[in-house]
């Protein structure tokens, strides 16, 4: 019963919260021809219709990198094509988001946004085995079928009529699923038959339609107007940032105005800690300048929008100060540590970081500790 009704309100929310750009077009209607695609894939070529004319049954998904539903779905969908591509079932999934509309905040479950770039890395390190295509500039396509969110599959039989639209299954986590709703369409479809059920409820995150940019400049403008302060960090203090009594993962950065690649690769602990700061993720910066040097500290964290907690050594013994934290750091910067809520250390980095391998460790850490 609790299911029944959150699946209602999300399909309120979906009515009263949509805009414009959503309310002028509907999803295809069951019967409806197949409408033509020729888009981009991460594989490097174009895709279109036609290229699947000799399927049996063709499966148009539509999903994202970002999405934790669609990401929860993509084992499914591989397992999917590994089983009716012998079959003559063809799969295709295409992303309709444009990324100029994804805030950071809505990238707290995910390492990769939703562009063109980074579709061909999550394809790769995901090893997607069907075709990944891009609609996010124009999204004329996405337009055409109108999934409402991701993931959102339509299903067309051999005419290239739709006869089935709607989840992949009922539920996102593989344990609970008890209806295979795309499984149960293509076994018909296959056998000359009807689909017992052919629409359900597309279950996940909205499309990010075009037209949302000045929301997600509203945004970053609150981000860029958030204050930003720096306090003196002594001993003790510095103990009891490594024994993190936080009840979060604790992502600590150590650098320096007179380090060059601390100063290079600033941004991009701001973006992470933009993007996952609303779970259960702080980021604590650590300055080795000199205490007299606060106030050149302070601007340049200014400068850099570093609305986190930012601290810098409370006088010049470094090396008293580097013990406190931790014995065993030899003090080059920039020297980077991720600590989970019980004070273990998840990773470290000393040298500059790998931006996308960090978020993925932050990002396996905050998911084992509390799956979403």
């Amino acid at each position: 019963m609790k299911r029944i009704f959150f699946s209602v309100l999300a399909g309120l929310g979906t009515l009263l919260c949509s805009g414009a750009a959503e309310s002028s077009f509907s999803t295809l209607p069951l019967g409806s021809p197949a409408p033509d695609f020729n888009l981009p894939g991460v594989d490097g070529r174009n895709h279109a219709l036609k290229d699947f004319a000799d399927a049996k049954v063709l499966v148009v998904l539509f999903t994202c990198n970002h999405c934790p539903t669609a990401q929860y779905y993509e084992e499914r969908i591989k397992a999917l094509v590994r089983d009716y591509q012998s079959k003559g079932v063809a799969v295709v999934a295409i992303s309709p988001n444009d990324p100029q509309s994804v805030r950071l905040d809505e990238l707290g479950w995910a390492d990769l946004s939703d562009s063109f770039e980074e579709m061909k890395l999550r394809s790769q390190d995901r090893q997607f085995n069907f075709p990944y295509l891009y609609d996010g500039d124009a999204e004329t396509v996405s337009r055409a079928y109108g999934p409402v969110a991701t993931p959102h599959v339509f299903v067309f039989d051999a005419a290239r009529r739709l006869r089935y639209v709607g989840a992949l299954d009922d539920s996102e986590r593989p344990q609970h699923v008890t209806k295979r709703y795309v499984r149960d369409a293509l076994d018909a479809l296959l056998a000359g038959q009807e689909p017992s059920v052919t629409k359900t409820r597309a279950v996940g995150c909205s499309v990010k339609w075009a037209g949302k940019a000045d929301a997600v400049k509203a945004f970053m403008d609150k981000l860029a107007a958030e204050p930003v302060s720096l306090a003196l960090a002594d001993a003790s203090a510095l103990k009891a940032l490594r024994k993190n009594e936080s009840g979060k993962f604790r992502l600590v950065n150590f650098w320096a105005t007179w380090c060059a690649p601390c100063l290079a690769e600033f941004h991009e602990f701001v973006t992470i800690n933009r993007m996952y700061r609303h779970r259960d993720f702080e980021l604590v910066t650590v300055s080795l300048n000199r205490p007299e040097e606060e106030k050149s500290v302070l601007e340049f964290l200014k400068k850099k929008q570093a609305s986190c907690r930012n601290l810098i050594f409370a006088s010049a013994d470094r090396e008293k100060l580097m013990d406190a934290f931790d014995p065993d750091w030899q003090g080059a910067v920039p020297y980077t540590v991720l600590i989970a809520p019980d004070g273990k250390i998840v990773c470290r980095e000393t040298e500059r970081i790998d931006p996308l391998a960090l978020k993925r460790a932050i990002l396996k850490a905050l998911n084992e500790k509390k799956p979403w």
